[in-house]
């Protein structure tokens, strides 16, 4: 009987496609279960059972599940992002597969709450404020003091993320949520946070081994869309130790520590303060980038772990790798895109990714989706990677066509 990995859910720009690679290499029969396969890029993959289920109804998956397990031995189940991880869990704590703590990664989840775990433990962190109405968000920006962060106190990628310099640009984020997409109807819950300022830092974890650290830089404010990331990132020994010890810190704090973690810092005049902690691995192009600078393939050693396997996180070697983000400039339809071939031949690139097609509608959210692309490299040093990086975004192009004013 084949062995099987199932993903629940997946990634449009993610890592979805690079867990079911990997399962397939580690001889693994991947499957997919997502509420609409179609939107995932692994739905076209090679050799990929795709199935579709409503993935917010545990009982459904279940017995999904165990449909499948008259044809599989099914060896794991995992989720790649955050909305998947918790009910990934819950299956894999149902099917008696190895897993991390449902508890743990809901708690984790709810931004609020493991705020409230990490203050507890004195781990270090922005101000914050929880609020349901504009009265309440107006207050705490006050309480906190200008500029503050508005966003929602469940969510990911940046979504519905905003730096607010001002009582009016407050007010509006605040109005804006509330008549979105962003929050629950029955329970809005906002988050209103110090804004902290200074250096980007990422820390990729698996199990409670901080195997990489990263930095990072965004486009302007007042949104916070991903441009570049570099890794490792330069740091003294001191620096390098002070992080460590918070990563820890915040494990211990919301009972992690099984599996991947990934933690998002500023270094502020306090020292390095936490922005954020992700109970998963972070999405692309960081796998990556770890896998180029130091020769450990995170999902590998993740899937590893979720069918009983021993992961192996030694470095295999010291390179400098960073990536950037291809960002649409306007809002509109796209003409085209050009130059994926040359960018790709340039000596030293190890990926370049375009995500969305001509003929593309391009609305702008200040997240995540304003992302069109990404383009990868790597060397032995960071100003031969930096400017291998730029000749290959040089020779990327693309052109949008304004949308009609009506």
């Amino acid at each position: 009987m084949a062995r099987a990995l199932i993903l629940i859910g997946g990634t449009i720009m993610g890592s979805g496609l690079l867990y079911l690679q990997a399962a397939q290499r580690l001889g693994l029969q991947p499957i997919a279960l997502s509420a609409d396969p179609t939107r995932y890029d692994h739905f076209a993959a090679k050799e990929v059972e795709s199935i579709r289920v409503d993935t917010d109804d545990l009982d459904a998956l279940i017995r999904e599940c165990s449909r499948l397990r008259a044809t599989y031995g099914i060896a794991g189940i995992t989720g790649a992002a955050d909305s998947f991880c918790a009910i990934a869990s819950k299956l894999c704590r149902h099917f008696d597969l190895p897993g991390p703590n449902p508890g743990a990664i809901e708690q984790c989840l709810d931004k609020y709450t493991q705020r409230q775990l990490l203050a507890a433990s004195g781990v270090p962190m922005p101000a914050y404020r929880l609020a349901a109405n504009a009265a309440e968000v107006k207050d705490s920006a006050v309480e906190i003091g200008l500029p503050v962060i508005v966003k929602p106190a469940v969510g990911h990628s940046s979504v519905g993320v905003r730096l607010c310099c001002t009582a009016d640009e407050v007010v509006e984020h605040t109005i804006h949520l509330l008549g979105g997409k962003h929050l629950s109807r029955s329970s809005p819950r906002i988050l209103v946070e110090e804004f902290a300022q200074g250096p980007y830092y990422t820390a990729e974890i698996m199990g409670n081994e901080v195997v990489a650290i990263g930095t990072g830089g965004f486009g302007p404010p007042p949104h916070f869309v991903c441009r570049e990331f570099t890794f490792p990132a330069l740091l003294s020994d001191h620096e390098h130790e002070r992080i460590v010890d918070v990563s820890l810190s915040c494990l211990r704090a919301l009972d992690l520590g099984w599996g991947p973690t990934n933690i998002e810092f500023r270094w502020t005049k306090r020292g390095p303060v936490v922005i954020e902690v992700n109970p998963r691995l972070a999405g692309t192009p960081f796998p990556q980038l770890v896998r180029l600078a130091y020769g450990v393939d995170l999902i590998t050693e993740h899937i590893k772990l979720i069918i009983g396997d021993k992961c192996d996180l030694r470095r295999r070697h010291s390179h400098i790798a960073a990536a950037r983000h291809l960002i649409a400039d306007r809002n509109g339809t796209l003409d085209w895109i050009d130059g994926h071939s040359q960018a790709a031949a340039v000596s030293g690139v190890a990926e370049v990714k375009f995500y969305v097609e001509p003929k593309t509608p391009i609305v702008r959210k200040g997240d995540y989706r304003d992302c069109m692309g990404h383009v990868i490299a790597a060397s032995s040093s960071l100003p031969r990677t930096e400017a291998i990086l730029q000749r290959a975004v040089d020779l990327i192009g693309w052109s949008i066509t304004p949308f009609p004013i009506t």
